[in-house]
């Protein structure tokens, strides 16, 4: 970790505070803190429907920084991204050049019901930044199925017999294909990583994308405790590569993977209990063959 990341990592600055919502071992707050201290109080996050949006407000407001509450936006399920983009003009206008709009979103209106909206904001190339926050399910209304719902895991809407069968959206490489200015992966296992490409975002104009694997503790059925060993292991098996995209064509792969076997990390979540060996050498095949490809588009060029 360099000196700068260090500094990042360790600062007192502080913009998220208990008592919140979230359910206890859940990783979107961590994210949030993350998220916050690099942004600043000069933030406007604009929420919808998700776990993100009523926890941050009750039992309290609890984005607040010297007293001072961070300005929270509610907004219907499909539509952050069009409100993030008219508040944005609407801070331009008055003169403002400073504010960041931020969009945080679930999976849910991310990869699904705000996917048009989404498409459109970024051929636009708005100038806001774009979160998921990705638990790879509609967890707060019961854990559905969504289209980041990975190959063979189980939800309240794909039970057993009949896990999810498709496999997982890419959508950081859809974001990328719009040219956008920058897009990237992030986890809270990386800190250091995850800050820097905040930092990133932050000073560049035009449309970002940041997209977070935040493992849900309940729906995904592993203890309190590891939610934070799951998000590690998500990358050292390279389920969750950690990459940064520039203008859509340069790809770097911010944090080496150790390539650890996928078994690690399905074998601690219930919902990938019903795997059979068979089904997992699959799911190494499918982590592999996204790998390379990832690799070789790295490497493209060099």
């Amino acid at each position: 970790m360099s000196m700068t990341e260090a500094l990042l990592k360790y600062t007192d600055e502080e913009y998220i505070e208990p008592p919140h919502g979230f359910c206890a071992g859940c990783s979107i707050p961590l994210a949030l803190r993350w998220f916050l201290k690099i942004m600043g109080e000069k933030t406007v996050l604009a929420m919808p429907p998700g776990c993100a949006a009523p926890s941050v407000l009750f039992p309290k407001p609890s984005l607040v920084h010297k007293g001072k509450r961070i300005k929270v936006l509610n907004t219907p399920f499909g539509s952050v991204v069009i409100f993030s983009g008219g508040l944005k003009s609407a801070y331009v206008l008055r003169g403002d050049m400073e504010t960041q709009v931020v969009a945080w979103a679930g999976d849910g209106a991310t990869f699904d019901i705000g996917f048009a909206a989404l498409s459109a904001s970024a051929d636009r190339n708005e100038d806001i930044i774009y979160v998921c926050y990705d638990n790879e399910a509609y967890q707060n209304t019961g854990g559905q199925r969504s289209s980041a719902t990975p190959w063979q895991a189980t939800t309240t809407t794909n039970p057993l017999p009949m896990p999810k069968a498709e496999q997982k959206k890419d959508i950081v490489l859809i974001m990328a294909a719009h040219r956008i200015p920058y897009a990237a992966t992030l986890s809270v296992a990386y800190p250091g990583d995850f800050m820097r490409k905040v930092m990133k975002a932050k000073q560049t104009k035009g449309f970002r994308f940041l997209h977070i694997l935040t493992p849900c503790v309940a729906a995904w059925r592993f203890p309190v405790r590891l939610g934070i060993k799951i998000s590690r292991l998500a990358v050292q098996t390279n389920v969750f590569p950690l990459l940064e995209i520039e203008s859509g064509c340069k790809i770097d792969i911010t944090v080496n993977s150790k390539g650890l076997p996928v078994e690690e990390y399905v074998k601690i979540q219930g919902r990938y209990r019903h795997l059979t060996q068979e089904q997992i050498v699959q799911l190494q095949a499918g982590v592999e063959q996204r790998w390379n490809q990832l690799q070789y588009l790295a490497n493209y060029g060099k």
